[in-house]
């Protein structure tokens, strides 16, 4: 695609974006980012969310610091100046809700004159139908290496699927994800309302969910109750502002989980290739 062509595109809330031209300078949050790195499109720079800090989280940044990507700090503490002077074509968020960008206020984007696109990364989507929307993106972006890239990864994700629907099959071992908040506290992982870890379940992962009480994603509870579900692996959250697990059965396995992998199949088809390694230890 060239740049000199007309670009369209609509979001996940529903914008139905437009320019004159392929945009080429994006600025995008992390996860979405470093999707878009896999992908073939190298931001100018990105942002974090509320969760991270003033540098990059290393379990999200992907290849971006690798890639020399620059990093801005949280998105709701961006120096819009800064951002101005970056001159981006446009924004891309990520939405768990269909209704509002998760990581940028819409009115920074609104007072740069600058296109924001939000894809979901919410459960009212499969995980195939998140990776789609990213390649689609990525697509009009004029990703770099193609439809013979992108079929490539594609084959590395199937074959990485099929390698832990082979390992889940023959362990049949009881999985908890899981995201350690302190010593006396733990938020437990309802399996369906997370679309990596629903996926993991179509391919024969056995996931234990916490049981009944509040909240839609997790089950916040304290280490006691994790231990008590009888995990054999624990799959732990190993983003920078979350804890490692405090207490769990003795012989339990651990693996790591990114709750914010970078959308992009590539990305997938090492968390899943790493989670059956772990079940075969």
């Amino acid at each position: 695609m060239s740049a000199a062509q007309p670009w369209g595109f609509t979001d996940d809330m529903g914008m139905e974006l437009g320019a004159a031209r392929v945009p080429e300078r994006v600025v995008a949050y992390v996860r979405a980012g470093a999707a878009l790195l896999d992908l073939g499109v190298t931001p100018v720079a990105v942002y974090g969310s509320g969760h991270d800090g003033p540098g990059y989280d290393p379990a999200k940044a992907g290849g971006l610091d690798a890639a020399g990507v620059p990093y801005l700090g949280p998105g709701r503490a961006l120096d819009e100046e800064l951002l101005r002077e970056l001159r981006p074509d446009v924004i891309v968020d990520v939405t768990y809700d269909g209704k509002s960008p998760y990581a940028l206020d819409e009115a920074v984007a609104d007072r740069l004159g600058v296109p924001l696109a939000a894809l979901s990364v919410g459960n009212e989507l499969t995980l195939p139908e998140i990776l789609d929307r990213f390649r689609e993106l990525g697509a009009s972006l004029g990703a770099a290496g193609g439809a013979g890239s992108a079929a490539a990864d594609l084959a590395e994700l199937a074959e990485a699927e099929d390698f832990l629907r082979g390992v889940a099959g023959r362990t049949g071992l009881a999985v908890l994800a899981l995201s350690g908040a302190g010593p006396d506290q733990v938020h437990l992982a309802r399996p369906q309302a997370w679309p990596e870890l629903a996926r993991l379940a179509a391919l024969g992962v056995r996931l234990l969910d916490p049981g009944p009480g509040p909240g839609a994603n997790w089950l916040t509870a304290d280490w006691g109750r994790a231990a008590e579900l009888r995990p054999d692996l624990v799959l732990f959250d190993n983003r920078f502002h979350a804890v490692p697990p405090y207490e769990t059965p003795p012989g339990t396995r651990l693996a790591a989980w990114n709750p914010e992998t970078p959308p992009s199949p590539a990305a997938y088809a090492r968390f899943f290739r790493e989670l059956a390694e772990a079940l075969a230890a």
